[in-house]
């Protein structure tokens, strides 16, 4: 069990120097710089093509953020959830409303793309199917062409009810491998600046939301004993991989102090050169990325 609990917000602002457990996702979405990100990424990059595509995709979420907001019974429901013991949104025990699917129609009518036209034609009840394998981590159920539009949609469902949750992380102890409010996987951790600077954050692929964990331990096995970073840079290396010889993981840790134009996702796609050296020495991705599906 996850040793960060969501519970109902209490008053009072956090202390001075303490360190906050969850960061919840912006109700107002950070898609743009997310797309302008990969806009820039792409200029001169040898997936150039694939990355001006995503960014795309990922204005058209922020264009159904804007236009599709939770239905008020969505809302009104949060509150409950913060009454049992796990994470509130559960990516394996939530029920899902047909709001998800609503979004990932809204998809189809922005984007012109064949996969998602094929897409659209399954009835409910195997878009349902896909959704549970991928949130189930089998992501070799589902094609990888389909698998991009059906989490572009589940992860915009999701950060909206991680927006919206009326609650705060509270810490007691360890156990910090999956997101505290969706029960996902991060994608990559940074290493914060500004109020939380040096403090290390992992990213929901999921949800959004970021959650407290601490430096130089593992974010799959937890172990502190056989770690290693790896770099195709210099030190000041804006990205590296961090391996554990334990649980033979990896997973990326980002340095926004090193280029303040950083975004976790939008570099983590542009930085596959990096996963292929590291997965050469034997280490397998703890983490998925939201843009780049298996199978």
């Amino acid at each position: 069990m996850n040793s960060i609990r969501m519970t109902p917000l209490e008053g009072g602002q956090a202390a001075v120097g303490e360190i906050i457990p969850v960061l919840l996702p912006f109700p107002g979405g950070d898609y743009l710089r997310r797309a302008a990100r990969l806009r820039v990424l792409a200029v001169g990059h040898p997936m150039a093509g694939y990355l001006d595509f995503v960014a795309g995709l990922v204005e058209t979420q922020q264009y159904l953020l804007q236009r599709m907001p939770l239905p008020p019974a969505l809302l009104a429901g949060l509150p409950a959830l913060l009454d049992s013991d796990g994470a509130p949104l559960d990516c394996q025990r939530h029920v899902r409303h047909p709001h998800w699917r609503a979004l990932l129609r809204g998809l189809g009518e922005t984007i012109e793309h064949a996969v998602l036209e094929d897409l659209l034609a399954e009835e409910d009840w195997r878009l349902e199917a896909y959704a549970d394998s991928l949130l189930r981590g089998d992501y070799h159920q589902v094609n990888s062409g389909e698998a991009l539009f059906v989490w572009a949609a589940l992860s915009l469902y999701f950060s909206q009810l991680a927006a919206h949750l009326p609650a705060a992380g509270k810490a007691h102890g360890e156990g910090r491998q999956h997101c505290p409010v969706c029960n996902s996987v991060p994608v990559a951790s940074s290493i914060q600046t500004g109020a939380q600077a040096g403090l290390r954050y992992l990213h929901c692929g999921l949800c959004e939301s970021r959650w407290h964990m601490v430096r130089v331990k593992c974010s799959n096995c937890e172990g502190t004993g056989a770690l290693d970073y790896w770099s195709l840079d210099s030190e000041r290396a804006v990205v590296k991989a961090e391996s554990c010889g334990e649980c033979e993981s990896y997973l990326k840790v980002f340095y926004p102090e090193h280029d303040r134009e950083l975004e976790v996702l939008a570099d983590d796609l542009a930085t596959l050169g990096l996963d292929a050296e590291v997965e050469r020495e034997g280490f397998g991705r703890s983490g998925v990325s939201p843009f780049l599906f298996p199978g």
